[in-house]
Formats: structure tokens, C-alpha cells, sequence
């Protein structure tokens, strides 16, 4: 049923702790790129690094590549609009049948939920399981009526959650406003050494400079537009200068005058191996998001790879850029202010090699190994060192015990 191990009823992982049956639910489609699902991915191999057994439950749609064997799926997904981009999502009859049996079948230790909140199967799991349960809040929003209209009808589900998570401030700001409560703050991690060394694309960076953006090219809060318009800005007294742009979906090039446009390379989306090699390849990585983020995963990947980023200042690539001590912060929205920035760095060799050594520095506060580990933390806090029988089916409530905020787990 997707565990990457069998067990039995006391087993021991290989480092000698208790090893814990673990199910992570991912509200999102797994087969479209997205921050969430790859920190669940992530969050997955390095719990079964740890000598754990991982299922983890998703919506999945259509996909070339082969599914990881901890990968259960839900069903297929449904998009629709959210957070100023379209969730792909999986709900109805179907999906919580499946769900229900999953949590059967899964006997796990522990229900580890990832935006519970979700009207995906990440709620068709709070909804449908009685047990220990760990709830991970990513989303950074506004305050939104629908949600908090909602958190009554939300509460039945929630309150059952033994530990709430919350990837950044941002998330556990929007976790207090909208439904109330607390969380620890965990981050999102990063695996550093797999981003650290890499060979260039071939063709890059080039002579002339290049800058660098990896993200979905048709979501708008994603920023490229802003980039564009700098781009466009800088290209004009630097004729050697290129943008490479990675990522799924179609970018708008309509903005870009016809005799630069051949300088913005579009590479699609990319495999792992060439999205780790694409932060090797620009003199500066820009990360030009307008909001609606609440941690910063291409920061950290890129940061990894030690690359010189510029970054729009929106309130979580501040806080990931350590202030603007591992990037440059520009203000987000203002092509003009990030032409600036841009400029200056492409200018200054000795900059980027402060920056870069700046972020290599920083990231190491986010690498999976230390993640993983406070994780695993709240399983056994949540646990309290007994087997309770496991997760199971059913309709009762359990009551919240909470992980204060600013406590360690």
C-alpha cells in the first residue's frame, strides 16, 4: 500500500531508534510542480533515510514519470482557483473511499497532514481518522472571509490535530487569523549537498551575463512579467546579456521587443538533475514573486548551489535571505528597482562571491537533515513515547495538545 518498508508490531530502524509507520497526506496533484509537494517528496526520503516506513497519499494526474514507490494515489485531480494560482486538488466520494481505506490498510504510527485546511484529501483525512495526528500550515494568505467563514465548519476536522507545524511566520500569521490556535515553526528544508555542485547548461553563463529564473512561467504571482519588463530595461546597454527562464506552463513574451526576445531562453521544465545544473548557470538568480508565499523553496535551492540571488522583499524571502545578508532584496513589483539591483551584482564579481558565500552559510539552517530530525521530534513528542494502536478510521474527536509557539518540540 505504498510503505516503503514492512514491519511489524516493534520494529527498530538500522540507527537504532523506534522506527515509526508514517502516512503523509499531500492535498495538491503530485505530478504538477509545486512547493508543497516537493517538500513532502523531500520530507519522505529523508524520513525513510531515517529508517522510518513512508506512505504518502496524493491526488495524481497525468505524468511520464515513474512514481516514487511511497506515492499512493487518490485519484485524479480537479483544478481550481486559490492564493492567486489554480490548486489542482482531489474531494468527493471517491477520494475519501480511498483515503478511508488507506488509513486502514496503513496502520500508521502517525497521520502527518499537509495543509489540513485544504478541500482535498488532506481534509477527507482529518475528517475520516482517529489517532495521533500532526498538521504541517504552508499557506501564506491575506486575510480571507471565506476562510475564516469557514473555520466553523472547519473546526470538527481540526480540532482532532495533536500538533500543528507551520513552515515560516507567514504561515503561522494566516494559521492564527483565519482559524485560530498556535504552531511550532518548522521550516522547509532543502537537500544542500544536492544542489551544491553542479556542471553549468551547456551555453551558459556566457560572456555577456545572464540571469536566471526557475518557476511556473503562466502564474502571475510568480513575478516573471516584472523580470521581463527589467530585463528589457537591461538588455538594451548590455548586448551580450540573457535571461534564462525554467519552469511548466507557456510565458507571455508579447512585452519583450522583437530583437531582444531572442535572448530569453526558454528551457521548459526542466528533470532534476538539469533544474540543479540551471542555478549553476546564471551570474545572478532572481526570485521576483509578488506575495501569496509563505517560505521560499527556490531560495534555498538556489542558495544551496551558492548562487548570488536578488529577490523581491515580500516578508518570506526576507526572512529566508536572512534580511538581504545572503541576497539582495528589491522592491517587489518594481521592474526599475530590480533592474538596479540586477545591474549592480552583474556588475560586481566580488559581490556575488560574498553573497554566494553568504547563502551557502545561511542554508545550512535549512537542510533536510536538520529538518527531518525536528520533525521526527514532534512525531515522538505527539506519540509520548507509547503506541496508542495507531491511526485509525472512525468519527470521534481528539483533543488538541498543541506545541506552543517558540517551544521545541
Amino acid at each position: 500500500m505504498g510503505l516503503s518498508t514492512a514491519g511489524g508490531a516493534t520494529r527498530t530502524s538500522p540507527a537504532g531508534i523506534d522506527t515509526l509507520r508514517v502516512g503523509l497526506v499531500c492535498p495538491y496533484s503530485w505530478d504538477v510542480p509545486g512547493g508543497v509537494q516537493q517538500h513532502i517528496g523531500d520530507l519522505a526520503e529523508a524520513l525513510i533515510a531515517m529508517g522510518h516506513e513512508v506512505s504518502v497519499l496524493a491526488p495524481v494526474g497525468d505524468t511520464d514519470h515513474e512514481p516514487p514507490p511511497y506515492l499512493v494515489p487518490a485519484g485524479r485531480p480537479v483544478p481550481v482557483p486559490y492564493n492567486g494560482s489554480v490548486a489542482r486538488i482531489g474531494f468527493g466520494p471517491r477520494s475519501a473511499s480511498r483515503v478511508r481505506r488507506w488509513i486502514a490498510e496503513g496502520r500508521f504510527d502517525v497521520l502527518h497532514i499537509h495543509e489540513p485546511a485544504a478541500p482535498s484529501v488532506s481534509l477527507l483525512s482529518c475528517w475520516a481518522a482517529d489517532g495521533p495526528i500532526v498538521a504541517t500550515f504552508h499557506t501564506s494568505n491575506p486575510r480571507s472571509r471565506a476562510m475564516t467563514a469557514g473555520s466553523t465548519a472547519l473546526r470538527s476536522a481540526l480540532e482532532k490535530i495533536n500538533a500543528r507545524v507551520a513552515v515560516s511566520e507567514a504561515a503561522r500569521r494566516t494559521l492564527v487569523e483565519h482559524l485560530g490556535g498556535d504552531a511550532v515553526l518548522i521550516p522547509n528544508g532543502v537537500s544542500v549537498r544536492r544542489f551544491a555542485h553542479a556542471e553549468p547548461l551547456p551555453g551558459w553563463p556566457g560572456e555577456g551575463g545572464s540571469i536566471g529564473f526557475l518557476g511556473r512561467l503562466d502564474e502571475p504571482r510568480k513575478g516573471l512579467g516584472v523580470l521581463l519588463e527589467a530585463f528589457t530595461r537591461l538588455a538594451r546597454d548590455r548586448p551580450g546579456l540573457r535571461l534564462l527562464v525554467a519552469g511548466p506552463g507557456r510565458a507571455d513574451l508579447s512585452e519583450v521587443p522583437d530583437d531582444l526576445r531572442e535572448r530569453v531562453v526558454l528551457l521548459g521544465r526542466l528533470d532534476e538533475a538539469d533544474k540543479v545544473r540551471a542555478y549553476h548557470s546564471a551570474d545572478v538568480f532572481c526570485a521576483p514573486n509578488l506575495g501569496g508565499e509563505s517560505f521560499g523553496i527556490v531560495l534555498t535551492e538556489a542558495m544551496s548551489a551558492g548562487a548570488a540571488i536578488v529577490a523581491s522583499d515580500i516578508p518570506a524571502f526576507g526572512a529566508v535571505l536572512d534580511g538581504g545578508r545572503a541576497g539582495e532584496l528589491f522592491r517587489a513589483g518594481d521592474p526599475d528597482h530590480l533592474a538596479d539591483r540586477a545591474a549592480a551584482l552583474l556588475d560586481d564579481p566580488r559581490r556575488r562571491d560574498r553573497l554566494s558565500r553568504a547563502a551557502r552559510d545561511a542554508v545550512r539552517a535549512y537542510d533536510w537533515e536538520t529538518v527531518a530530525a525536528d520533525i521526527a521530534h514532534v512525531y515522538e513528542t505527539v506519540l509520548g513515547r507509547e503506541r496508542s494502536g495507531g491511526v485509525r478510521t472512525g468519527g470521534g474527536r481528539w483533543a488538541s495538545a498543541l506545541l506552543r509557539r517558540g517551544e521545541r518540540p
